[in-house]
């Protein structure tokens, strides 16, 4: 398993910039790197930055803003995102399915993502590349579990999984979600949260009920090792994203400090 830089790890924190993500993966001896959008900036610049550091483009992450707002044209902005992944040469790309504006049921809101994925799937196929979903956090998330995948992957036979340990953990045991999904999974998000069962500042309510908050790779609740092994043991060879969005560290030390962990496993 190779381990990857997510970018968003460091933009969310508002101080880095592109090329604060590149050293921080040179710096950890990241294998990979995972675009998540492209900043502004012409993904061939992108792509260079990426190659000159030795870092694989492991996906390009992006999002359907227009179609979670509702808006008309959203498929002109997949479009857009599509070109930039053949550009970076990403061979997967990854669409967060947030619930759409307005929608508070799990089955409307997975419904209405089924419909916009049957019409991305032919672009993205034409495009020679792999599309995925993530298993996503959120109370009304429509992909959460294995099961909820597998209702989209049916109508979508060439849909493929972005496992994310800790956004399946929010529904279901992520060492039994990885392995009732992993002839799917292409790539991957590993992230940790602390789970108490009652309502405290600082803590969002997931699908199952329970309240979660953001927390390094190895300091949570989220059976990390498990997943861990669970993986090797089914011979995924894949990329492997650190995400982390808490500020308790600053995001390359945070990096740093699970790339460390992870190695440890």
């Amino acid at each position: 398993m190779k381990l990857c830089m997510m970018t968003y790890t460091m933009a969310r924190q508002k101080i880095y910039q592109v090329e604060d993500f590149i050293k921080t993966a040179v710096d950890c001896k990241l294998e990979g790197i995972d675009w998540i959008t492209t900043y502004g900036r012409d993904p061939k610049e992108l792509k260079k930055m990426s190659d000159d550091a030795g870092l694989e483009i492991a996906c390009h992450t992006f999002f359907l803003r227009k179609f979670a707002a509702r808006e008309n044209d959203w498929l002109d902005e997949a479009k857009q995102s599509i070109q930039d992944a053949v550009t970076l040469g990403a061979p997967v790309v990854m669409i967060p399915p947030g619930a759409p504006q307005g929608t508070t049921d799990r089955n409307e809101a997975r419904r209405a993502w089924i419909g916009a994925l049957q019409q991305v799937a032919p672009l993205t196929d034409e495009a020679g590349l792999i599309l995925t979903v993530e298993n996503f956090p959120g109370k009304f998330s429509p992909f959460v579990t294995a099961s909820d995948f597998f209702q989209a992957q049916k109508e979508i036979p060439q849909l493929k999984l972005t496992y994310d340990n800790g956004n399946a953990a929010s529904g279901e045991d992520p060492v039994e979600s990885f392995k009732k999904c992993a002839d799917y999974v292409v790539h991957a998000h590993f992230k940790d949260w602390d789970i108490i069962d009652h309502p405290e500042e600082g803590y969002r309510e997931m699908q199952d009920g329970k309240y979660y908050r953001a927390a390094l790779i190895g300091e949570g609740n989220v059976d990390t090792k498990g997943c861990w092994k669970a993986m090797k043991e089914y011979g995924y060879k894949g990329f492997i994203n650190i995400e982390y969005e808490n500020n308790k560290y600053p995001a390359d030390q945070a990096i740093k400090k699970v790339t460390n962990y992870l190695r440890s496993l």
